[in-house]
């Protein structure tokens, strides 16, 4: 199964220590061969009608709602040395486990939720992850709460890091970037765990801040043109 090798390097090592160890990506495009699936698309999607889904709907669609931001870091979190596939699909059992991923509500869960968690077995049971998720969770609140007076919440705060304008990559494609390292360090200092540079990068992909897309991909040219979604 091919994956963006930004995702492909969070299985491999998992963390920073071994996140050194690049590859190139692998973001070529090919067609399929059903009427339905003749586009050509990013070739990692391709793997299953999972990953072909979410390439075509939402990878790279830009994303400004803060909530909804914040429950794709929380996922990233969760998929530090597993794939990106496990994740989507068990992505319903975590929405369900983790209240919507309603911060307000994650942010009260105590050691009965987590021992509920922990034997929840359409979630990916680490409790390091689940614990970061409810700390995660109050962070969240406290950077909206400190919003209201600045005028800054937390999509505001993401967004601004490239002006509010997703950036538009061409050629070969790292696994992470300067930018991911500095957002990385900023998420890290507000307490946020599970984020190094190769996962924020990952992340930025998901949300659309940075449009990866092969250029011969259909969605390539949608995106560049400012398709947005919540």
């Amino acid at each position: 199964m091919f994956e963006p090798i930004s995702r492909m390097m969070v299985h491999i090592g998992s963390f920073d220590a071994v996140r050194g160890l690049r590859a190139k990506r692998i973001c070529g495009s090919i067609k399929s061969m059903s009427k339905s699936k003749q586009k050509q698309r990013c070739a990692w999607a391709n793997s299953d009608e999972q990953m072909r889904t979410y390439h075509d709907e939402e990878w790279g669609v830009p994303m400004r709602d803060s909530r909804a931001l914040w429950e794709m870091l929380m996922l990233e979190g969760f998929q530090a040395g597993l794939s990106w596939s496990i994740i989507l699909r068990k992505r319903p059992a975590f929405r369900s486990a983790f209240k919507g991923f309603d911060p307000k509500k994650v942010a009260k869960f105590g050691e009965k939720d987590i021992a509920r968690l922990m034997q929840d077995e359409g979630i990916v049971r680490a409790r390091a992850k689940i614990v970061a998720t409810i700390e995660g969770a109050n962070i969240f609140l406290a950077i909206q709460k400190n919003g209201q007076k600045s005028g800054e919440d937390f999509s505001k705060w993401v967004w601004g890091f490239v002006g509010s304008k997703p950036i538009q990559n061409s050629g070969p494609l790292p696994a992470k970037s300067a930018l991911s390292e500095k957002i990385s360090k900023e998420l890290k200092q507000r307490g946020f765990k599970f984020v190094g540079p190769v996962i924020v990068y990952a992340w930025m992909q998901d949300i659309g801040m940075v449009n990866d897309h092969a250029e011969t991909c259909f969605r390539r040219k949608a995106l560049a043109k400012g398709q947005a979604r919540g």
